[in-house]
């Protein structure tokens, strides 16, 4: 089990949330039905296992939006593939395949946290061929103070790409803004989500509606594992 991490856990250099910045990307709640599950299960809207990554099919991938109600650690600890043990709930922007995107995730360990990455492997596609390499983080304008987010309570965390910068906010509150590398306007895929040794009920996934024709889109294994 992991050690508890008490919220409010920043350091003396943390700073109050930014003034408020309006989210600008419209997003539409996902069906169910769409979101394909690459890792773990989501069953009657609960997500238990310990490692899981999904995404929304033919949805767009520039933002993204995550309700949830958390429900604690999962009952197993599974480790990362750099041999990290985290709790964390998230989302993936661009998710074109497993090596290819961007994470916002909502970090408990080693204390709570945005991280935002690219995932950047030109030429590879599934974590077979590019593991845990190929991440490049990004810094915020301002290091904030970042709550944790709690047991039985429900939170939403939203992102979203504007040209170079990302912004990400946390009920409401806009919490980062950072620039992204070049190597992320070369990645394009769906949003999603994702979860590391935790539980929680999926309240609801919201994401940029994009028009496609011809054949509705089929869940495939590999964007975004």
């Amino acid at each position: 089990m992991i050690a508890a991490v008490a919220a409010g856990c920043g350091g003396n250099r943390s700073e109050a949330a930014p003034a408020h910045r309006p989210p600008s990307i419209e997003v539409t709640p996902v069906d169910h039905s769409t979101l394909c599950m690459t890792r773990g299960v989501l069953e009657k809207g609960a997500i238990t296992d310990p490692t899981t990554r999904g995404y929304a099919m033919g949805a767009g991938g520039d933002a993204a939006q995550l309700t949830f109600t958390y429900r604690g650690e999962s009952e197993n600890t599974r480790e990362l593939a750099s041999g990290e043990a985290r709790r964390q709930i998230g989302l993936k922007l661009r998710a074109q395949d497993g090596c290819n995107l961007v994470y916002v995730m909502w970090r408990l360990d080693p204390r709570p946290m945005l991280d935002v990455s690219v995932k950047f492997n030109p030429g590879k596609h599934t974590h077979a061929e590019c593991g845990a390499n190929g991440y490049t983080k990004v810094r915020p304008v301002k290091k904030m103070f970042v709550p944790s987010f709690e047991y039985g309570k429900t939170h939403t965390l939203r992102a979203e790409i504007v040209g170079d910068n990302l912004y990400a906010w946390i009920d409401n509150r806009l919490y980062f803004q950072g620039r992204l590398p070049k190597t992320a306007r070369g990645i394009s895929g769906p949003a999603g989500l994702r979860s590391d040794n935790v539980k929680f009920d999926l309240v609801e996934l919201a994401a940029p509606h994009r028009e496609r024709e011809g054949t509705p889109p089929t869940c495939k294994r590999e964007p975004g594992d």
